[in-house]
């Protein structure tokens, strides 16, 4: 839709957002469609963090090891977002009940704002449908994605893998995060490669060190390891291993057999 259409087409002075309603029109066309797109949820907790840092298996030596504390990430925001946020999801949530009436609700689980930045979680079953919105809209047109990252929160049962983009635009000059979460039992993601074809590498070392599948990618192979590596070595729950280190006469021996203090 164009600039012209969708400022024909927009509020009026005399209306506020705080006047608006799930069903009215959007301050970015005249679709109707939920002014929050999502079920709003609390903080996602991802792990019980034990001892100072953390330590599973091989013990906690720093003398904290009676020390709990939950990890959580930030949960969804409430209206409004603040700054160009709204306007950002209010032009996505139309963008796609144009092409499909309720691919909204199903394409956003949640938005996250937080320390003044932009995160929208995407289900993966609408995720390159999302991004092609996102770079062809000429409101939105985030042209740039800075590549994809890998998380790993073996709590988060459901959840554990995530896959997170940084995608930029050069023509407003804004930033927003995507989130898309895969159980470890189906750790399967479309590739984006197809809206964004400076991912390609980024997808394979994601693959290569998380074990996510990009379904679709041209060519999924192991960027960093050897091809025979077993595992994928920045998950949580890869071995930890190591080698003895000799230094000055004294061996150190190896983290995966060091004793445990707790």
């Amino acid at each position: 839709m164009s600039d012209e259409t969708r400022s024909d087409k927009g509020m009026s002075d005399d209306v506020t957002r705080s006047d608006l309603t799930p069903g009215d029109v959007t301050p970015g066309g005249d679709v109707k469609v939920p002014l929050q797109p999502g079920t709003l949820r609390g903080a996602d907790v991802v792990e019980e963090r034990r001892g100072l840092f953390g330590i599973h298996g091989s013990g906690d030596t720093s003398g904290f090891g009676g020390l709990v504390r939950t990890v959580a990430m930030p949960g969804s925001s409430a209206r409004p977002y603040g700054g160009w946020f709204d306007e950002v999801v209010d032009v996505l949530v139309e963008v796609l009940e144009e092409k499909e009436p309720g691919l909204a609700a199903k394409a956003l689980a949640a938005v996250v704002v937080d320390r003044d930045e932009l995160t929208l979680e995407i289900n993966r079953e609408q995720l390159v449908t999302v991004f092609q919105a996102l770079r062809d809209d000429q409101d939105l047109r985030f042209e740039l994605s800075l590549g994809v990252s890998g998380v790993h929160y073996p709590e988060a049962t459901g959840r554990e893998l995530r896959a997170v983009y940084h995608l930029t635009s050069v023509t407003h000059s804004r930033s927003l995060r995507v989130e898309v979460a895969a159980p470890d039992a189906d750790p399967h993601i479309p590739s984006t490669v197809s809206v964004y074809p400076t991912n390609d590498w980024h997808e394979r070392e994601t693959w290569d060190f998380f074990g996510i599948i990009f379904d679709g990618h041209p060519s999924l192979a192991r960027i960093e390891m050897p091809d025979d590596w077993p595992g994928h070595p920045q998950r949580k729950d890869y071995p930890l291993g190591g080698i003895e280190v000799e230094y000055k006469g004294a061996t150190i021996p190896s983290p995966d057999t060091r004793r445990s203090y707790s």
